[in-house]
């Protein structure tokens, strides 16, 4: 394949997906429905402007393993055991039983036993790429049913490997003897690649990313990002586990770093680009003709998957105590058919699965991808409805007292950009209460006094924007920016104010001339230094004055006693 060709393949599906996700912006709707509808319409079953799909969905799953880096990267193993038994066990259970009744369903409508067990593995997978996106954006990762919406992604992600290795042997490529022996080779290598990463992301990669060097060029560290990013995803594949699960796996352990922040905002541009490829690349399998002449068929299927996944994550997660209401908005926002589906109907194709059903596999699973945005906005609302309607009808014990509250964090966080002795001085006063500040900075060295003195502190430049973002600037009640540098105090007051319009915004401004441009940028209170500076040299040139009036009346009554 000429690779010219390649290159002008993605830049028609990037360009194609530019315009779709703008018009779907301008619509308010997610523009993943752009990416989605971009790729179909543009792909082999529809206009054949791109026919070289095989190519781009390489580098689309590269793009899924960059995603699930920088989600792990926001989720370091201490935050992760917090999740909970309801999390992890929920999404071993919700797996399980999806896949049962998913299977049962099946063989209901006089399909193979084959064929029902792989339809199962499929439908029992949702889309962590998709739903974290969407809860990270709209700030509901760290809600209740948030959270576990997250940890039943996760341990479907680690369902991966499993479901590809029964998929493979029920398609007859294996032997349960094959089998057995690829299970442990895949917990061997999973337990090796988890120890060669922490000896090299948490022993070696901080020492690299600390060199000065790697401070005075920024194109160094954003390079090293990348490498860790997307060599992890290679050695894992290497392993035989999913190359997303690796990536994982590698942002959890960095997550720990104070440098995990700004490899997160680092390699932001390169996954955008890569996990739109994907997206678009999952529109191409889509066939617009055979849709539309099966569309009772397909929008069937997609109602029992939205409403069969959306109960069974309802039941499993209320059998491990959470409220009704929460329970159901995770089920909602679990409720479609995930990327590493693909990767199942992939290997069943041709041996387990017809052509005709893995069709419809893929038009469902395309349709539930694009009503998942709407699935997670209304996910909260559409389960209160639902609980307090079956309440009120005597359906359910109606509850006087949720038993989770949800975690709200708005409003009393301060976040201080630069931490120099004016940083310092400004997060003192908020002594005693520690756990609620947040300090950027990108000296290592000041990020460690930080820490010292026990607030949240990450390396990361606060002139980008993904940066910002993690650091809570939206839920913040105040924003002070310390920085000495005129450009980059601007910079950043100015990126502070677009992205949260309403926190108070607090600027330093090193000389008078700038004291005008941090106002305008959005700064609501300007700290002028040299007007401090020259008040407080006012203030010590009059106390000089006086103490000096003062000796001169003590020397003048003096003499006056002595000529009396």
């Amino acid at each position: 394949m000429d690779s010219w060709h390649l290159l002008l393949d993605i830049l028609i599906l990037l360009g194609g997906a530019l315009v779709l996700g703008v018009v779907c912006e301008r619509l308010r709707q997610s523009p993943i429905l752009g990416y989605l509808a971009a790729g179909t319409l543009l792909g082999p079953n529809a206009l054949w402007v791109v026919s070289t799909a095989d190519e781009v969905a390489v580098l689309a799953e590269l793009g899924v393993a960059l995603l699930l880096f920088t989600i792990g990267l926001e989720f370091s193993w201490p935050r992760l055991k917090k999740l909970g038994a309801a999390a992890f066990g929920g999404g071993t259970g919700q797996v399980l039983v999806t896949m049962g009744l998913a299977a049962g369903c099946a063989m209901i409508f006089s399909m193979p036993f084959r064929t029902s067990v792989a339809v199962g593995a499929i439908v029992a997978l949702s889309s962590t790429a998709v739903v974290l996106r969407l809860l990270i954006s709209r700030a509901e990762i760290e809600s209740a049913h948030g959270r576990h919406a997250l940890g039943i992604l996760l341990m479907q992600d680690v369902a991966v490997v499993p479901l590809v290795l029964l998929v493979t042997v029920i398609g007859g490529d294996g032997s349960m003897k094959d089998m057995s022996k690829d299970i442990v080779l895949a917990i061997v290598g999973a337990l090796v690649l988890v120890v060669v990463l922490y000896v090299l992301l948490n022993k070696v990669a901080p020492r690299v990313m600390g060199l000065g060097e790697m401070r005075r060029n920024r194109d160094l560290p954003i390079l090293l990002a990348i490498v860790i990013g997307l060599g992890s995803a290679l050695a894992s594949h290497k392993f035989g586990l999913s190359p997303a699960l690796g990536a994982f796996v590698a942002g959890m352990i960095l997550a720990e770093s104070p440098f995990a922040t700004q490899i997160r905002a680092d390699i932001g541009s390169i996954r955008t680009l890569l996990v739109t490829l994907f997206f678009s690349s999952i529109g191409m399998l889509g066939d617009p003709a055979w849709f539309i002449s099966h569309l009772p068929m397909v929008l069937g299927f997609v109602a029992a998957i939205v409403v069969g996944k959306s109960v069974v994550v309802w039941i499993v997660l209320k059998c491990f105590g959470l409220t009704h209401r929460h329970a159901l908005a995770a089920g909602i926002c679990l409720a479609q058919v995930g990327e590493f589906s693909f990767v199942l109907a992939a290997v069943a194709r041709g041996t387990v699965i017809s052509e005709e059903l893995f069709t419809l596999i893929i038009s469902s699973t395309i349709v539930t991808l694009f009503l998942t945005p709407y699935l997670v906005a209304f996910a909260p609302r559409v389960s209160g409805m639902v609980v307090g309607t079956l309440e009120r009808i005597g359906v359910l014990k109606a509850s006087t007292v949720e038993a989770t509250r949800e975690h709200s964090v708005a409003g009393d966080r301060l976040v201080v950009i630069g931490f120099g002795p004016a940083g310092e001085a400004v997060a003192q006063a908020l002594e005693g209460h520690e756990e609620r500040v947040t300090v950027l900075d990108l000296n290592p060295a000041s990020i460690r006094r930080a820490q010292q003195l026990g607030y949240s502190a990450h390396i990361g430049n606060a002139a980008q924007a993904e940066v910002l973002e993690h650091a809570g600037v939206e839920h913040a009640s105040a924003v002070v920016v310390t920085v000495p540098d005129p450009a980059a105090a601007r910079e950043i007051v100015g990126l502070v104010r677009m992205l949260a319009p309403g926190v108070h915004v607090i600027a330093r401004a090193r000389y008078h001339r700038y004291f005008e441009d941090l106002q305008r940028g959005g700064a609501d209170d300007v700290v002028n230094e040299e007007w401090i500076v020259g008040a407080i040299l006012a203030s010590r040139v009059r106390a000089r004055l006086r103490r000096e009036e003062q000796v001169e009346d003590e020397e003048s009554s003096a003499q006056s006693e002595s000529v009396d």
